[in-house]
């Protein structure tokens, strides 16, 4: 214990109490409303964001195996449905070559969106920061961009080691007389390597997002939390919209656009909480309540 920081020592001394702290400012921070705002700007630039990514990397890597890892880990952000966009990244790859100028910037505006909403919802929950030092214009207005820049280096990379791993699943060895297959393990590793990039993508966001300087273990610890609750609600998401709801009947056509949307907004209000405990984390033992803030996209 006495490896431990202060802060460490309050929570795991405090375990209840650190998180009925986290849940009542996360309540009063409105995090479900500015998981609503992050969620709706999302959904606009979910698609435009993984065209541009597909077609700027469909130059390097054989589009088909592309499409295949983009469709498995979109199954992670929106379960049950990265097949219906995936059908429709498709569809637009087929007809990329009437993408003009203006299409494109067009696209490269709205998939932008989304990271300006969250650096602004990350105000709200980091007021204390915020209150101290405020970033510069222009690096909020190029911050997207170049975390877009980077998801299409991270999308690359994943493309390669997931290739290289589904190939290793088709391989077999032989030991004690008998055939192995190597399909288990690389499906084990694939989803390892799934559960990774999530906690690396999630630690990037909360390092880069809020104003200063985060500590690398402190952004692990909203990783760490916000990734583990998402694992559980997607698994509870696939299993509830496969085997109790009955959302087809509903919303008919709009069925895929509601799914991904609600699917969207929970990731969102994980990931903001995630955020939340990481403010609370910092502010142990410092004091001062700074009063919640009414949220805006300006």
């Amino acid at each position: 214990m006495r490896l431990l920081g202060p802060q460490a020592r309050h929570v795991i001394a405090h375990p209840g109490r650190f998180l009925w702290q986290t849940v009542k400012a996360f309540r009063a921070n409105q995090g479900l409303l500015l998981a609503g705002a992050v969620a709706y700007y999302a959904l606009l630039s979910i698609v435009p964001l993984l065209i541009l990514s597909v077609i700027a990397l469909s130059h390097v890597i054989d589009q088909a195996d592309l499409l295949v890892t983009v469709g498995r880990y979109l199954e992670w952000l929106v379960p049950g449905q990265s097949r219906a966009i995936v059908g429709e990244l498709a569809n637009f790859l087929l007809h990329r070559d009437v993408i003009g100028w203006v299409l494109l910037a067009t696209m490269l505006f709205f998939s932008s969106l989304a990271f300006t909403v969250l650096e602004n919802a990350m105000s709200v929950i980091f007021l204390h920061r915020v209150a101290v030092r405020r970033r510069h214009f222009l690096v909020s207005a190029l911050l997207p961009y170049a975390y877009i820049l980077s998801l299409g280096a991270g999308l690359l990379l994943v493309t390669l080691v997931a290739s290289s791993l589904q190939m290793m699943g088709e391989e077999s060895f032989s030991l004690w007389g008998r055939e192995w297959s190597l399909s288990g393990v690389s499906g084990l590793l694939l989803y390892l390597l799934g559960l990774v990039g999530e906690v690396f993508v999630l630690t990037s966001v909360y390092l880069v997002m809020p104003v200063g300087r985060l500590a690398l273990r402190h952004a692990l610890i909203g990783a760490i939390t916000a990734a583990l609750l998402w694992e559980v609600t997607r698994h509870v998401l696939v299993w509830y919209f496969s085997s109790l709801s009955q959302v087809n009947v509903v919303y008919g056509s709009l069925t895929t656009a509601i799914v991904v949307l609600l699917s969207l907004e929970i990731a969102a209000a994980l990931l903001l909480f995630g955020a939340q405990v990481i403010s609370e984390y910092e502010r142990i033992g410092r004091g001062g309540e700074v009063p919640p803030q009414p949220f805006h996209t300006d």
